[in-house]
């Protein structure tokens, strides 16, 4: 067992094909779920927020990078996990949601972020200032994006250096999925050029030096590259080995660095084996959670309908349809097509944008009517075979809802394991 992420780049050079699961979800279960699974195998935990999620203002759950940490601290608490076992990372740290306002005003309002993420405990930092704001083109060059990155890691060291922090660990490098997944149909996704990575290291080292940083720079730890993976609405492309040989082959020359794996989400445990043996040991993951997560909900919420005819027919998914019809803002731009082909999307798009609303007020409300629906109820394995059959559930299980929900996230965060070597 590794205790450091600084540690994957010699255990890649050294043939041991250890890896690490970055969980990327704020929902409590899913946390809970990646919690329990590192206290049972003796493993560290790394979750991971991003700019958009948690900010100084709250992000869009409502959570400051010092709540997000007391947040996932009480739920470690509760299942016992030993704190130093525990890694918090910030992803995409950079001026991207403020990117409508001037280059400075944004870089301001990044800076203060990152200082409050460092503030705050996490010591995994993703420099990501590649994104062009008001008047400037869309993505921006290397040595704009690695001037900018410096400027965040100049903020974050200080910060870290007088809060009595560890210093942190950096990922730099930007080209990765489109956040949450594409919204169209993918049949192949390049994977980024050698020498594009390469000449990315190349001009972060230089500026990070120019500026004073290289003892920030000897703490950058991987680069973000696309590999080759991604999901749409509705497929899945898989990672191809073969197709990244010339991109795995720059670690051999790059001997500080690993690479780090975006939007992995629903690869197959064969396909995330081969990206931690490639060289992609950090290996992302939020949205195949959570659709794990509203498999099993949904799965329940039929369940229940059948158990109990006073709990009505599949109340949760009819008021999470409700509530993302009253509130479309984090689908509407997403998802296309006549109204059927959309409410397919709402509920079962493998972008999983059904993730942003369960911490609404109705959908806790109709999760809770759920979980007491069958809370102490032994659910019939038939029942359990014809709404959730690729689930195991154990039979002490039967009557615990959230057990149930629990391991249809494990069952996901199982492969990942077996991909990290564990």
């Amino acid at each position: 067992m590794f205790k450091s992420l600084a540690q994957l780049a010699t255990a890649h050079r050294n043939g041991d094909n250890a890896g690490i699961t970055s969980v990327c979800s704020a929902h409590p279960l899913v946390i809970r779920a990646a919690l329990r699974r590192g206290k049972k195998h003796g493993q560290i935990v790394l979750i991971e927020a991003t700019c958009n999620q948690v900010n100084q203002y709250g992000g869009y759950t409502g959570m400051t990078p010092v709540d997000f940490v007391v947040f996932v601290e009480a739920i470690a608490r509760e299942e016992g996990f030993d704190r130093n076992n525990l890694i918090f990372g910030g992803d995409h740290l950079g001026p991207n949601p403020w990117r409508k306002l001037p280059a400075e005003e944004a870089m301001a309002k990044a800076e203060a972020m990152v200082i409050d993420y460092i503030q705050a405990g996490f010591t995994k930092i993703h420099l990501d200032a590649s994104m062009g704001c008001a008047g400037e083109p869309p993505a921006l060059d290397d040595e704009v994006t690695a001037q900018r990155a410096a400027r965040l890691a100049k903020v974050a060291e200080h910060a870290a250096a007088a809060s009595g922090f560890a210093l942190p660990n950096y990922i730099i490098g930007t080209e990765v999925p489109v956040p949450g997944g594409a919204d169209h149909e993918l049949t192949e996704v390049t994977p980024t050029s050698p020498d594009a990575a390469r000449h990315t290291i190349a001009v972060h080292r230089a500026r990070f030096a120019s500026e004073g940083l290289q003892a920030a720079f000897d703490r950058v730890i991987g680069i973000v590259v696309q590999p080759g993976v991604e999901f749409g609405n509705e497929n899945v492309v898989e990672y191809r080995p073969d197709q990244a040989v010339a991109l795995t082959k720059l670690l051999a020359h790059e001997p500080q660095f690993v690479f780090e794996a975006h939007s992995t989400d629903y690869q197959t445990v064969q396909s995330l084996s081969a990206l931690v043996r490639d060289g992609f040991p950090i290996l992302k993951v939020g949205p195949g959670l959570t659709f794990a997560l509203r498999e099993a909900l949904y799965g329940l919420d039929l369940i229940a309908s059948e158990l109990d005819k006073a709990y009505g027919e599949r109340p949760l998914a009819r008021a999470m349809e409700r509530l993302m019809l009253e509130k479309p803002g984090h689908w509407a731009s997403h998802y296309h097509g006549a109204d059927d082909a959309l409410h397919v999307q709402r509920h079962y798009s493998y972008s999983d944008r059904i993730r942003y609303y369960w911490t609404e007020p109705e959908a806790m409300q109709a999760v809770n009517a759920l979980m007491a629906a069958l809370a102490g109820r032994d659910i019939p394995e038939t029942l359990l075979r014809q709404f959730l059959p690729d689930l195991a559930v154990h039979p002490a299980d039967r009557s615990n809802p959230e057990a149930i929900l629990i391991a249809a996230v494990d069952r996901v965060l199982a492969d990942y394991s077996a991909a990290c070597g564990w």
